[in-house]
């Protein structure tokens, strides 16, 4: 059995605080989420801006293969006629298959907020759809706080319902537009309206307001919903709309319905990130089933079960959903922690050296390091404990001068000597601060002896105090992301000191490259 998705990332998912989308933005998505196999794409609002006009002009010359597009409007106003309605024609002239019109259910809304009669709202559901439906479209009927309607007045709400129907509309969609309603509500006045429409296709739509929309939506998809509105990553106004990115998941891999076309939940991963990318939004990585700590494990117990049974601390194979597994090391690691990483980058590591590797960390975490995503520097200690290694390159010392100088303003110059094949290299070289400085004379020290180095890049620098009470004497922890073509890895250094902290990732970022880049695949 499947199930229809309706995504409206590009509507009501832009109503969402901080997110604005242009629109090559949109048409972006709307690829997208075709890729990804929804059912239904809204567009957006044409009656209200002259962005949502534009991209209902330029959808038209996309070649969509799964999903139609749907444009957003409310019924006529009261005491108009829908041909003569000004928000009625932007739906028609939107010229799209699909329209949804979105109603009201609730009496409070109806008087409050129309100022119109109960009467004339029936009339206004059913006189809108009718006339959309005499042109062809697609009709999809949004009743609107409906299930506040439904506990304020149970007979009106459904009177609405009945208008739409009436109307001709091809599903109705009930909304928790509030986001209060509790999933035991919902089954039941979905229970209902399932009893009292029996002919009819229901669909959901929920809002997140009391942490509920994933769970109202399959509670109504219990109840016979098959029509699921949601948006990507749960964007949404005020605490967001329901999940499609958890709610997709669950619909297959728990309750065993088809939401996307055969073997396309795997690309639900990457189609997270990327609205995400194009939104310019941080990822949340706690997002469950595509966020970067779905399936990172960081508890020494759980690692060491995880060893054993795969199974035993994940609900789902990350892969099913394009995500994968992760391991981390912190103070809270166990040696299965350890291995878990040696394994991950091929390599070797006898029990006692993963306990005496693990027995630093959990040391160096107390003086400030933090491990968890610095895995390269965590791989670069157990190099180090392998009994026939030898580094690169060996630090002599180093120096760093800032100097304000009258009219050249700030200056930074760094000095570096290593020992680089039993040879010693001393180069100085001058940078717009002093770990470019540090970062520029390390590179012209090793680039002769090491070419390759030049592909790497320094692509993040990241700063985070400690212990903010000890004002400028707190101790500072330095994180560096470094990257090699498609290949990526992140490093850390912690001191009192930010130029020793700056220097101890750097220095791991450089050596992790030239051990270990070519030997993984990211």
């Amino acid at each position: 059995m499947s199930v229809a998705v309706y995504d409206t990332t590009l509507r009501d998912g832009t109503q969402g605080e901080g997110i604005s989308l242009s629109v090559d933005d949109k048409l972006r998505i709307t690829r997208l989420l075709d890729d990804l196999g929804v059912a239904y794409i809204e567009g957006g609002w044409p009656g209200s801006n002259p962005k949502d006009y534009a991209y209902f002009q330029a959808v038209q010359h996309l070649s969509l293969r799964h999903a139609k597009v749907a444009a957003f409007g409310m019924t006529c106003r009261a005491g108009s006629d829908p041909a003569d309605d000004p928000n009625i024609q932007a739906l028609v002239d939107a010229g799209t298959p699909v329209v949804t019109v979105v109603g009201k259910s609730s009496l409070l809304h109806v008087t409050e907020v129309l100022s119109t009669t109960p009467e004339e709202n029936l009339r206004m559901i059913q006189a809108s759809l009718a006339y959309l439906k005499s042109l062809n479209k697609e009709v999809i009927y949004d009743a609107e706080h409906f299930f506040d309607g439904y506990k304020l007045d149970s007979e009106y709400a459904l009177s609405t319902l009945q208008a739409a129907v009436q109307g001709g509309a091809d599903v109705i969609v009930l909304c928790d537009t509030n986001g209060g309603t509790m999933y035991w509500e919902v089954e039941e006045i979905v229970r209902t309206v399932r009893q009292a429409l029996p002919n009819v296709e229901l669909g959901i739509h929920t809002h997140n307001d009391g942490e509920m929309g994933v769970a109202n939506t399959l509670a109504a998809v219990r109840q016979g919903a098959r029509h699921i509105q949601g948006t990507i990553n749960g964007y949404g106004e005020r605490c967001g709309n329901a999940n499609l990115c958890s709610i997709i998941p669950d619909l297959e891999l728990k309750l065993g319905l088809q939401a996307l076309p055969e073997g396309n939940l795997r690309k639900l991963t990457t189609a997270s990130r990327t609205v995400d990318a194009i939104a310019n939004r941080t990822p949340n990585n706690s997002l469950p089933y595509v966020g970067k700590s779905a399936f990172a494990h960081k508890g020494g117990i759980h690692v060491a079960a995880m060893r054993k049974h795969i199974q035993s601390y994940q609900h789902i194979d990350p892969s099913l959903v394009g995500n994968e597994m992760r391991f981390l090391v912190s103070d809270l690691s166990g040696r299965g922690n350890i291995l878990s990483i040696a394994e991950a980058f091929h390599l070797d590591t006898e029990d006692e050296i993963a306990r005496k590797v693990l027995a630093r960390i959990k040391e160096l975490e107390y003086q400030g390091f933090v491990f968890e995503g610095a895995d390269a520097s965590v791989a670069m200690m157990l190099h180090r404990a392998q009994p026939n290694y030898v580094a690169p390159f060996e630090l002599i010392d180093y120096m760093v001068l800032v100097e304000q100088r009258k009219g050249r303003g700030m200056v930074t110059e760094a000095t570096v000597k290593l020992r680089v094949n039993e040879q010693e290299v001393y180069t100085v070289a001058d940078g717009n601060g002093p770990v470019n400085a540090l970062d520029r004379a390390l590179r012209k020290a090793l680039l002769p002896i090491y070419p390759r180095l030049a592909e790497f890049s320094l692509t993040d620098y990241k700063v985070r105090i400690i212990d903010g009470e000890q004002a400028t004497g707190a101790t500072t922890c330095v994180l560096i992301d470094t990257q090699n073509g498609s290949q990526q890895w992140s490093t850390v250094g912690a001191s009192t000191n930010i130029i020793e902290a700056s220097w101890l990732a750097l220095a791991d970022s450089v050596e992790y490259g030239l051990v270990c880049v070519e030997k993984i695949s990211v």
